[in-house]
């Protein structure tokens, strides 16, 4: 009985070793090149060389009711560009306007 708990004990150290050797992988999900809830997001900077990052921003955060800030800039190719939805100043009696073109 101790012999087969020993080699069970054994196959899993070596098992949990072989895993612990191999490099972390971060590219196993692919990360969407837009991305966010009523707080803000982030824009993938090669989507944002494509179509207009500002628009695609103010719509998203339209659709929370608030308005955009943008925080910062990675531009590079891999980076990302991110946007804080904020609410509406005071002083304003609308909503922030949903452009659609």
């Amino acid at each position: 009985m101790r012999i087969i708990a020993a080699a069970g004990l054994f196959a899993s150290l070596v098992i949990s070793g072989m895993l612990a050797s191999q490099p972390a992988r971060a590219d196993i999900l692919p990360v969407p090149p837009f991305k966010g809830n009523d707080t803000g997001g982030i824009i993938a900077y090669s989507m944002a060389t494509q179509v207009d990052a500002r628009q695609v921003a103010v719509d998203h955060c339209a659709r929370y009711g608030k308005v955009v800030k943008f925080l910062a800039v990675q531009a590079y190719e891999g980076g990302y560009i991110s946007f804080s939805c904020r609410w509406v100043p005071y002083g304003p009696a609308e909503q922030p306007i949903r452009t659609l073109y």
